[in-house]
């Protein structure tokens, strides 16, 4: 989730990123802001208080607006983002690390089975310009249930549940933000 600690960017390449302060910076900032001498902070090869990333993803167009918004009334909040060719997208915070785990599997399972037409790595597109860090591509994932039958009850039975189930993850992730 962001705070007031962390910050939403977006760059002319295509990347979208979210970094936050850790916590307890407020503290440390407090007890520099004592030492009057830069030679005293130690500061002199940079800043003594650095950003953390948390998020690192390629889009793959140069994003023209980032807001934090709901789509629907009393719905959970999203990083919403629109590109200069027309894309609409958005960053859905996932609250367990149940459901993290299961779409990262799932994105995984589909890279194997689903491989690109092009011959171009998932993985690496999404990592253009940066390694993509704490994302999984709901896009991407969206393609289980367009895939046929037998591949979908493969990657299932990998993940230890019946296509339906699978398919049912999907669409309850889709509902929480529409």
């Amino acid at each position: 989730t962001q705070s007031t600690w962390a910050v939403a960017g977006a760059d002319k390449f295509g990347n979208i990123f979210v970094s936050r302060l850790r916590a307890g910076v407020l503290d440390d900032i407090e007890a520099d802001a004592a030492k009057s001498w830069v030679w005293e902070r130690g500061s002199l090869n940079g800043a003594p208080q650095k950003a953390n990333e948390v998020v690192q993803y390629h889009v793959g167009d140069m994003v023209t607006s980032l807001q934090k918004t709901e789509l629907t009334p009393g719905g959970q909040e999203v990083l919403l983002y629109t590109t200069i060719m027309g894309s609409i997208g958005c960053l859905v915070p996932i609250q367990t690390t149940d459901d993290a785990d299961f779409f990262q599997l799932l994105e995984m399972h589909l890279r194997q089975e689903n491989p690109p037409i092009c011959g171009r790595d998932h993985v690496a597109y999404r990592s253009s310009y940066f390694p993509v860090k704490d994302v999984t591509d709901g896009d991407f994932c969206e393609l289980y249930t367009t895939l046929p039958y037998s591949k979908q009850r493969h990657i299932a039975d990998e993940l230890d549940r019946m296509p339906e189930d699978v398919c049912k993850r999907l669409e309850d992730m889709r509902h929480k933000v529409m």
